[in-house]
């Protein structure tokens, strides 16, 4: 037999709320949606929260398997459980034939539906005290580009929401019966698509709000909120300081030589920067006003130049790289130890 408390990471002392809870992160984590290889634990997942979210399956779980709250007075014998459920088996079933005495003449259809109002209000709290609730707010964190956090986005994302179910319309009951749909949760969890606009200019760790697209309210109450944590993937060639960007840019040996015009590659097209010959690497120039624009200012943009060899090289190339040897008298590295 499965310990359904160890597959949802609880105890038998474990209340609803937090049984629920438990089922909600894990069906998160393992969401065929989400996590393909965790098609198994997602079925154990669910056949666990079938059998502790509802009273009844969970107190014949616990006789057959021995889990007992920790609690004393919680703790009861088989004998007391039984003759316990036998007393309100018996008033219900008084109940029903109560019912059916008053009902004779309605339709089936009718008592049908007097009986599902019945074992509603067994399973509802009493509305008389009962109030609007926000629903939860669902976090998640979302990756741009350093482009994108710049320029601007639209990106559509993949959320799991709590919604009511759409069989029995969050009653968890449907004549009488259980809702094989939800179980008698009166909720799904489901993935959603949203389509959210990344404005420009955005840093890394903003948080952005889109209102109600968290999980739904109760009792009337509005949904929660969608936070999305905005993280720049990381770039080994440009990093920001506030509105200033440093960028790291390669250059051949012989424009590092020869110098001359060169196009960099930026957020909204290229830019021209003039290298003057013999220029050294790790060089610095600086582009006024192709920074970072906000609040109607304009950083700069720090472009830091780096000799490199192209990983390919003709035949040709490297016979001029060979005479270049040949011809050139001068030992660079002569005088490290007094510089």
């Amino acid at each position: 037999m499965k310990n359904y408390y160890a597959i949802l990471g609880v105890t038998p002392d474990s209340s609803d709320a937090e049984i629920k809870s438990a089922y909600r992160t894990l069906a998160r984590k393992f969401h065929p949606d989400v996590n393909p290889s965790g098609t198994q634990r997602f079925k154990d997942i669910t056949e666990a929260y079938d059998v502790l979210s509802n009273s009844q399956k969970r107190h014949q779980y616990d006789m057959i398997n021995g889990f007992f709250k920790s609690a004393p007075e919680n703790k009861t014998s088989a004998k007391q459980a039984q003759s316990e459920y036998k007393k309100q088996t018996a008033q219900k079933d008084e109940d029903t034939a109560k019912q059916q005495e008053k009902q004779t003449k309605k339709s089936k259809e009718e008592f049908s539906k007097k009986i599902n109002d019945i074992f509603e209000e067994f399973a509802k709290p009493k509305k008389s005290k009962t109030s609007a609730k926000k629903g939860d707010d669902i976090h998640e964190e979302i990756t741009v580009t350093i482009k994108e956090s710049v320029n601007g986005a639209e990106r559509t994302i993949n959320v799991m929401h709590t919604t009511q179910c759409s069989h029995c319309k969050g009653r968890k009951f449907i004549n009488g019966n259980i809702c094989s749909v939800c179980k008698g949760t009166g909720e799904n969890s489901e993935h959603k698509k949203i389509t959210v606009k990344i404005p420009k200019n955005v840093k890394n760790g903003t948080k952005l709000r889109i209102p109600q697209e968290g999980n739904i309210g109760l009792n009337g109450g509005k949904n929660g909120d969608l936070y999305l944590k905005i993280k720049i993937e990381p770039n080994s060639r440009m990093r920001f300081e506030g509105n200033d960007v440093y960028y790291n840019v390669p250059i051949t040996p012989f424009e590092a030589v020869l110098g001359g015009e060169i196009t960099i590659p930026a957020f909204e097209g290229n830019l021209s920067l003039k290298i003057p010959p013999k220029t050294h690497s790790g060089q610095k120039f600086r582009l006024a006003g192709q920074g970072i624009k906000q609040n109607n200012k304009s950083g700069d943009m720090i472009v830091t130049v780096h000799i490199e060899i192209p990983c390919s090289l003709s035949d040709d190339e490297i016979r001029l790289y060979e005479k270049l040897k040949k011809l050139s008298a001068q030992n660079i590295r002569e005088n490290l130890l007094n510089e």
